[in-house]
């Protein structure tokens, strides 16, 4: 399936609440669940190797979702209802509920009946970024993703669902979250849903010490430092795969979290030794908004930025 390019105004896109990392194409898999939907993803973000997550709230759907050039990965976020779905002769009858996926490998195509609005994280994964995954982890090429309907899988759909909350925020700290969930997602792909399901090696250990000092360096800067997971990984010598999992070997924490973490300590001097604004500091801190800056503070401290300021001091 060809590309399609997107052709929205900025008013269009703040409207729709979809978000990209960079201008470009999207995903077609993307394209056709609009069309199939009649509606626009509530929330969507796209990284450069083709892959997106997208949070859809739409209506009923009796329709056939036509063959995509992506695998489709769905978790489900709303009320208990049963779905059917047909692929040729097959009919699948599954419940869609909390802590089950649904996939659809690239390539497939099915009818679907699902009589109640669904509220649903999906993700679009390449091929591609699949067999790198697969490479970095070295456990060979990978064979076909299995269709699953309404599958139990709780490690999976938790993992898609805590997507939802990082489609609008920090820049930096959402696109490189998203960077390693797509990969962590992808290796749970390969170790449970595929013909023959992947047996992953165990870490090698940490970064040698100057290493991990480039790479905390580069996360602390305050410039417009790549901080992308490819750039870490690259500075490091090593692959995506293996520098997270070397990163958190070393220091306890993933390079999202422990960025997360130091954003946390920077907002926390801010508001105690300064008399900056809250929306300054937002935008200091490169958050989209105040209210972004404030959801993430509170999720993590249990206090609005205001209250913890106001205690501290």
């Amino acid at each position: 399936m060809s590309k399609v390019v997107l052709r929205e105004s900025q008013n269009e896109t703040a409207a729709s609440g979809v978000r990209r990392d960079q201008a470009g194409d999207r995903p077609a898999a993307d394209v056709e669940m609009a069309r199939v939907l009649g509606t626009v993803p509530f929330r969507m973000a796209l990284d450069s190797s083709g892959a997106g997550i997208a949070h859809w709230k739409h209506d009923p759907l009796h329709d056939v979702v036509a063959p995509m050039s992506h695998h489709v990965i769905m978790a489900y976020n709303g009320a208990v209802q049963r779905m059917e779905r047909r692929s040729g002769q097959s009919v699948a009858i599954g419940t869609f509920r909390p802590g089950v996926v649904i996939i659809i490998p690239e390539g497939s195509s099915s009818r679907w009946d699902i009589p109640k609005p669904v509220d649903v994280v999906q993700l679009y994964l390449p091929q591609t970024t699949l067999k790198r995954v697969a490479d970095e982890a070295e456990v060979g090429a990978p064979s076909e993703l299995l269709e699953r309907t309404a599958h139990p899988d709780p490690v999976t759909s938790r993992l898609l669902l805590s997507a939802a909350d990082v489609l609008d925020g920090n820049e930096a700290l959402d696109t490189l979250f998203r960077q390693q969930l797509m990969d962590l997602l992808a290796t749970r792909l390969l170790a449970a849903h595929t013909g023959s399901p992947s047996t992953i090696a165990p870490a090698r250990g940490g970064l040698a010490p100057k290493t991990l000092l480039r790479a905390i360096e580069r996360l602390r800067s305050d410039s417009d430092a790549d901080v992308s997971l490819a750039a870490l990984a690259a500075e490091a010598g090593l692959s995506r795969f293996h520098f997270c999992r070397a990163f958190k070997d070393s220091t306890g924490l993933s390079p999202h979290a422990w960025l997360r973490q130091h954003r946390l300590e920077q907002a926390m001097n801010m508001l105690r030794d300064t008399d900056a604004s809250v929306v300054s500091i937002a935008v200091t801190l490169g958050y989209s908004s105040q209210t972004a800056f404030a959801a993430a503070f509170r999720k993590l401290t249990g206090e609005s930025p205001s209250d913890w300021r106001r205690r501290a001091r």
